[in-house]
């Protein structure tokens, strides 16, 4: 399965908000198996969003769009949607019965606060889509055809993907291996890795950690295992995190082994640290 994923608002593109949910996708999408092939940033405008959306559903799988629902003038992202599909907007009761109710335990936990929320605007969705309802937020999300809406906040959008996230699956493997060698030197063996197996190799320097991470990728669990086993072979490499003092030198400290009790890091130590 190939997706592509579409981040909207102003304040990524001006660099006043991190776009840690392209990030937190990407990795959950990977975990999943899935190829993800595009990550689009875009603004608040309802014609880009609905150009990019329109295309992107028909050249990937899924697509992903998250940011710009709501209520506020610049929360144009789901009737952009509709435009991409050909599609009126509508309320959905679903939404609108969830909406109303979210509303009520608000109101409830903060009863001296006036809410005034435009319950229709906020419950209408895309003709013929499917509601997706937010139980962290307020704004539904929803699917129409291959194309999922979620919210741009961050804890929203996380609920939101684990309600759908068993209809993301794919076919793709990884593994990770750690090596000081510095990366010059390895690249006739990731070359011939990849010539003798079907796989594809990934070389990550990592001076903060002192080494450079490798992942190998492929469909197939056999090849996936048979091109690790090869490359700890090939080159001076681990299964697990290694590092070295980068000196100036050649004759710097030599390798130690981080972990040596585990064959298999965990997502901390075989990851970048993520954001968000």
């Amino acid at each position: 399965m190939e997706v592509a994923l579409i981040t909207v608002g102003d304040e990524l593109l001006s660099g006043d908000t991190v776009n840690t949910n392209a990030n937190w996708l990407a990795a959950r999408l990977a975990d999943r198996g899935v190829s993800v092939t595009r990550i689009l940033s875009v603004p608040d405008d309802r014609e880009t969003i609905a150009e990019r959306v329109a295309a992107y559903g028909d050249a990937f799988d899924r697509v992903i769009v998250t940011g710009g629902i709501g209520g506020t003038p610049d929360d144009v992202t789901v009737e952009a949607v509709a435009d991409a599909f050909g599609r009126d907007m509508t309320v959905s009761e679903l939404a609108r019965a969830d909406v109303e109710e979210r509303l009520a335990e608000i109101a409830t936990r903060i009863p001296d606060r006036d809410l005034d929320v435009d319950v229709d605007r906020e419950a209408a969705l895309p003709k013929g889509s499917r509601p997706l309802l937010n139980g962290a937020g307020l704004a539904p999300g929803c699917v129409l055809e291959n194309v999922y809406v979620l919210p741009g906040i961050p804890e929203e959008l996380k609920a939101m993907f684990e309600s759908v996230a068993d209809e993301f699956a794919g076919e793709r493997r990884s593994r990770f291996l750690y090596t000081v060698e510095p990366e010059a030197n390895i690249v006739p063996a990731l070359e011939e890795a990849m010539e003798r197996y079907e796989v594809t190799v990934g070389c990550y320097p990592d001076r903060e950690a002192g080494h450079n991470r490798l992942k190998l990728v492929g469909t197939d669990d056999g090849e996936l295992v048979a091109g690790s086993e090869w490359l700890l072979g090939a080159i001076d490499a681990s299964e697990t995190p290694v590092s070295r003092d980068w000196g100036d030198g050649d004759d710097a400290d030599e390798p130690t082994n981080e972990d040596s009790d585990r064959s298999t890091p965990d997502r901390s130590e075989r990851d970048p640290p993520r954001t968000g």
